[in-house]
């Protein structure tokens, strides 16, 4: 796993349970062989969902000045997700769903 993959769900405090949500569902072994760095085969998805997260993050580091606003506030309810937080959104499992939040991200910075 790309070593900035795991910093950024640190940064974030995610477990390795919603770490997994996010990278597709990998089992927990899958998942504990790449956090130690072990990468394997990267397939498509997985590139995809490691780039558009590595987005979120960016996005959010633009955004708010302090890392660890940004940090907190994929944890933090947001009227704009109706009252849920980002994480919330993220963590129904579909690439899409990572897609539509780096999206709204996007627009949110272009309004400046």
């Amino acid at each position: 796993m790309a070593r900035a993959t795991v910093n950024l769900f640190r940064a974030w405090h995610l477990t390795d349970a919603e770490a997994r949500v996010l990278l597709g569902d990998l089992s927990s072994r899958t998942w504990a062989r790449r956090k130690a760095g072990d990468v394997g085969r990267i397939g498509r998805d997985l590139r995809s969902r490691m780039a558009t997260l590595m987005g979120i993050h960016i996005a959010l580091r633009t955004i708010f000045t302090e890392p660890d606003r940004g940090y907190a506030w994929i944890r933090l309810p947001n009227e704009a997700f109706e009252g849920r937080c980002a994480l919330d959104m993220m963590m129904r499992g579909e690439i899409s769903d990572l897609v539509d939040l780096r999206a709204y991200l996007d627009a949110e910075q272009s309004a400046w």
